[in-house]
């Protein structure tokens, strides 16, 4: 819609992000209000997204790179759920692992919902969106 908009993926260890992030914002000197993250989450089912207009990182050591980093929790995310890791396994070895072949179509199609929904947030605002996304995620589990 005219607006400029930089879609940047950190160089990173995910829990270095917030060096990049900080970094980005700092360049360009943006509010972190304005940033959006899209990132993974393993409390929610693989293929479910959910929006977030700030929040703590919920154990998510990227989000908490990223909160240090600017000193705020306020900026909006939205989350790819990537399922739970399996009884046994290591955190970092199970978010590093490749979908399994049944789940791939659902991730396929989370991340072009993802996209969309962030399309949305700049046009709309996080709130509409958020309960567009959030309340399609309950209707879609019932």
């Amino acid at each position: 819609n005219g607006e400029p908009v930089i879609l940047a993926k950190p160089q990173t260890y995910m829990n270095h992000s917030g060096e990049a992030v900080g970094a980005l914002l700092h360049f360009y000197k943006l509010p972190p209000s304005e940033l959006i993250i899209v990132c993974d989450d393993i409390s929610l089912p693989v293929g479910d997204i959910r929006v977030r207009a700030q929040g703590s990182a919920g154990g998510h050591t990227g989000l908490k790179s990223i909160i240090s980093h600017l000193g705020t929790d306020v900026f909006t995310r939205v989350k790819i759920g990537v399922g739970d890791k399996p009884e046994g396994w290591d955190l970092a070895d199970w978010v590093l692992s490749r979908f399994k072949k049944d789940e791939t179509a659902a991730i396929e199609q989370s991340v072009e919902r993802a996209g969309g929904a962030v399309l949305e947030i700049l046009r709309e605002g996080v709130a509409a969106v958020m309960n567009r996304y959030n309340k399609r995620i309950q209707n879609e589990s019932l």
